[in-house]
């Protein structure tokens, strides 16, 4: 497979401080990827075209296909005309079972739940992640944010992209994907932890979006007992992490957030509470 970019360079007009001029900026490139199980497309997402491996275990992971590594056999990048085609190969009774539910999703890259079949498939169970015992202080919280924050470089190049990351409370951020779609940053995140040996319930997932409903029920198939991100989160986010016993944090900047769910894994280390 030739390799593809994951950025372009683009023409543009600048107006700034009232002067106008020509100029170039860096942006990420977009692509159609399926994901293939069997010889079968099973779906299309359009994201960022880098780290595909990751995506394709994650994804297989967070839409329920598998449970563990060891349930992928083989992945393959083949190239189909202006896209990608992720071939996975799972363990023949993942395979069987996934013959006898079969079902197909397309949708643009804000959507991450476009092609659901119905109103259950939206409002699936999550895993329960309250007995996961991780602490995490205030001062952790931040270092989780701003960390995430310096370790994306497909951003800092283009402004244009989304970043998910997996902090371990003594070790730092120990993973780090981007993509033009959050919720395709944290399949590749997850994907990144699994295959990397490391389980979900060691650490604590960040990212750089809003908190949707899917992002906590990916976090939480993943097993990570936290969530942080910087912007704000949707009510049905925060009623799904706390049926989950998932501490959702948002608002994460600087030293400042807020925690909405399961403030007890924090530590909050304040000088005083204003009522």
């Amino acid at each position: 497979m030739n390799s593809i970019k994951t950025t372009a360079s683009a023409s543009e007009i600048i107006r700034r401080n009232g002067v106008v001029r020509a100029g170039t900026r860096m942006v990420p490139e977009e692509v159609p990827i399926a994901f293939s199980y069997g010889g079968s497309s099973h779906a299309v997402m359009m994201g960022t075209p880098a780290d595909l491996e990751d995506f394709a275990t994650g994804f297989s992971l967070t839409e329920g296909l598998i449970t563990s590594m060891a349930e992928i056999e083989a992945i393959e990048v083949l190239q189909e005309g202006d896209g990608l085609d992720v071939q996975v190969t799972l363990a023949e009774d993942k395979e069987d079972a996934l013959r006898a539910r079969r079902r197909h999703m397309a949708g643009p890259v804000g959507c991450g739940l476009c092609g659901i079949e119905s109103i259950e498939q939206a409002m699936r169970p999550v895993p329960d992640v309250s007995g996961v015992e991780i602490v995490l202080s205030a001062a952790e919280i931040s270092e989780a944010s701003n960390a995430l924050n310096s370790a994306q470089p497909l951003h800092a190049e283009t402004r244009a992209v989304h970043g998910a990351g997996f902090f371990i409370p003594g070790e730092g951020l120990i993973a780090v994907r981007e993509d033009v779609g959050r919720h395709n940053a944290l399949d590749k995140l997850a994907g990144a932890v699994i295959r990397s040996g490391r389980k979900g319930r060691e650490g604590v997932v960040v990212v750089t979006s809003r908190i949707s409903v899917e992002m906590v029920q990916k976090a939480a198939i993943l097993g990570s007992p936290m969530l942080i991100a910087i912007s704000a989160p949707t009510a049905l986010a925060i009623r799904t992490a706390e049926a989950a016993g998932m501490t959702l944090v948002a608002l994460s900047r600087g030293e400042d957030f807020e925690v909405f769910t399961h403030a007890s894994r924090i530590r909050m280390e304040t000088v005083a509470d204003v009522a």
